[in-house]
C-alpha cells in the first residue's frame, strides 16, 4: 500500500446494502420501480444533529434544522410502518448520529413489533459508536441484531484530527461493549489517498482479530467541500490490487442485502467488502430509497429527485396520502446515479451532503 500521511476528510456512513433480499412473502405487497426493481430496503435519517463535526460532511459550527422541520417519533413511526405494509423487509436508521436523538430507543422498541410480527427481516443503525456503551444491550432488547460502525481511522490523533470533537477510546469502548451485548458490528471505512490508506491493512488485521467485518468504500462526490476529490479518490480496485500482493482474497457470496462484494482473506479467516460506486456501479441492483428527518423520499443518493413525505404525512391522521405519494416517487425512481469524479467535471455531482439525507 501506498505509506502517506496528513488529514484529509472522511466519509462518515456507508453506502450499504442495495441487493435484493430474499425471504420475504411472495404475497405481500410490493413497491416496483420502472425499471423491475422491488423497493424492500429503506434508510430513515432520524435526526441532522450529531456529536462529531467530522470534516467530511459538517462544519464545525453547525447550524441543525429547526424542530418543527423534523419528523417526530411519532411521524417517523407512521412513515417506517407505511413502507414496510408496502413491502420493505429492512430497515435502518441513520442521522446524523441517530442515537444521540432524544428518546431514539422508545421509536426503535416500537418499530421492533414489526420484527416479532415477522413483517420487517431486519432492523439496523448506522452509528458513529460513541452511544454504544450505554445502549447497546437495549438495542439487542429491541430486536437490533446488526450495527455499522463507521471508522476510518485506529490513530487517536488522527481521529480526533477528522472528527474534530470525538474521542477513539469512547468508541471503541463502544463497539466492545456491543460485541459482548451480542451485536454483530461491521466496521465501515471510506478509503483516502493520502489520508487513511496506509491504515487499511491494520484495519482489517484488526477488525478480523476481533470478529468484526470490514467494508471498504469509495469516497462518493456529495456535497462541495474544501479539498478536491480528484485528490482524495482511492479506486478501490487499485486497493484489492494491493492487498492481493499481500495477502490472498477469495471471493465469496456472502451478502448483507447491500452492494458490497466480499472476499475471504485466507491469512486472517475474515471477510473484507468492497462498495465501488465510482469503479463499478450497482445501480442495476439497488433495491433502496432514502427518507432525510424532514421527510424528504430521494429515489437515488446520487440524484437530488425527491418527494415531500412530510406534507402528505402531516394532512391527515391516516396514511392514504402518504402511500400515493410514496406511489408516485417509487414510479420515478431513476436507473442509476450520476457520481463523477475528476479535475474540471465542475461541482459536486449532488449539491447536498451526506449529513442532509442519511447514511
Amino acid at each position: 500500500m501506498t505509506i502517506k500521511t496528513d488529514i484529509a476528510p472522511t466519509g462518515a456512513q456507508d453506502a450499504d446494502d442495495a441487493a435484493p433480499l430474499s425471504g420475504h412473502s411472495a404475497s405481500a405487497p410490493s413497491m416496483i420501480d420502472p425499471f423491475g426493481r422491488a423497493v424492500t430496503y429503506l434508510r430513515v435519517s432520524v435526526t441532522d444533529r450529531c456529536d462529531f463535526r467530522c470534516v467530511y460532511c459538517m462544519a464545525e459550527n453547525m447550524t441543525f434544522l429547526p424542530k418543527r422541520e423534523v419528523l417526530s417519533l411519532e411521524e417517523l413511526d407512521r412513515l417506517c410502518t407505511t413502507f414496510i405494509e408496502k413491502g420493505v423487509r429492512k430497515l435502518r436508521l441513520t442521522g446524523g448520529e441517530p442515537l444521540v436523538r432524544k428518546n431514539i430507543m422508545s421509536l426503535i422498541r416500537n418499530l421492533s413489533r414489526h420484527i416479532k410480527s415477522g413483517a420487517l427481516e431486519e432492523l439496523t443503525v448506522t452509528t458513529n459508536g460513541s452511544q454504544l456503551a450505554k445502549l447497546a444491550g437495549e438495542l439487542v432488547d429491541n430486536g437490533v441484531r446488526r450495527i455499522n460502525v463507521s471508522l476510518d481511522t485506529l490513530n487517536p490523533d488522527r481521529f480526533k484530527q477528522i472528527t474534530r470533537w470525538g474521542e477513539l477510546d469512547k468508541v471503541l469502548n463502544g463497539i466492545e461493549a456491543a460485541k459482548a451485548a451480542g451485536l454483530q458490528v461491521k466496521i465501515n471505512m471510506v478509503a483516502l489517498k493520502n489520508a487513511n490508506d496506509h491504515e487499511i491493512v491494520p484495519m482489517m488485521e484488526w477488525c478480523h482479530a476481533n470478529g468484526h467485518d470490514l467494508t471498504l468504500i469509495e469516497t462518493m462526490p456529495l456535497g462541495e467541500i474544501d479539498e478536491d476529490r480528484t485528490d482524495q479518490y482511492l479506486p478501490l480496485s487499485q486497493v484489492r490490487s494491493q492487498l492481493s500482493e499481500r495477502f490472498t482474497l477469495n471471493d465469496i457470496p456472502y451478502k448483507t442485502g447491500g452492494p458490497a462484494r466480499y472476499v475471504n482473506v485466507k491469512e486472517t479467516g475474515g471477510r473484507l467488502g468492497f462498495i465501488t460506486p465510482m469503479t463499478h456501479n450497482f445501480c442495476e441492483s439497488c433495491n433502496r430509497v432514502r427518507v432525510t428527518c424532514t421527510g424528504q423520499l430521494y429515489m437515488c443518493l446520487g440524484q437530488d429527485d425527491m418527494r415531500d413525505l412530510r406534507a402528505p404525512l402531516r394532512a391527515s391522521e391516516g396514511n392514504e396520502l402518504l402511500s400515493q405519494a410514496i406511489d408516485e416517487a417509487i414510479s420515478r425512481k431513476p436507473k442509476g446515479h450520476d457520481f463523477v469524479i475528476g479535475r474540471n467535471k465542475g461541482p459536486a455531482a449532488v449539491a447536498r451532503h451526506m449529513s442532509v439525507t442519511g447514511g
